[in-house]
């Protein structure tokens, strides 16, 4: 993809701003089936765009780690990949609730017991 958009590369918001009006016409329904049709596949041929854009401008974003005694920034490259581990089972599930653990009922004071005294 070239730096400077085209007619046929729109610029990441033209797109999605077209892709929304595509979407707002498709779930009304005020256009037929093959209009239907026709918006469809150019709204793919849009989130194709706007994904390519996105993923391109991940790669340009860098990390701020640090300065340097002189006040420049020291920085590193974005790692976009993901960090769920795959053998985690775990992974993407909700836990279950354990029950709560049920709490046995102090003793009643009789007249024989007695505060005085001690705290410990």
């Amino acid at each position: 993809m070239s730096a400077t958009p085209n007619a046929e590369q729109p610029t990441f918001e033209a797109a999605l701003a077209e892709l929304q009006r595509i979407v707002a016409d498709l779930e009304n329904g005020s256009v037929g089936l093959e209009e239907s049709l026709a918006r469809f596949e150019r709204g793919v041929a849009l989130l194709k765009t706007c994904y390519a854009t996105l993923e391109q401008a991940e790669q340009r974003i860098e990390l701020l780690v640090g300065m340097r005694s002189d006040g420049t920034p020291v920085t590193q490259p974005f790692d976009a990949s993901a960090t769920a581990d795959a053998e985690t089972p775990t992974a993407g599930r909700r836990r279950s609730r354990k029950a709560k653990p049920e709490t046995t009922p102090e003793p009643e004071k009789t007249e024989d017991d007695s505060d005085t005294g001690f705290l410990f």
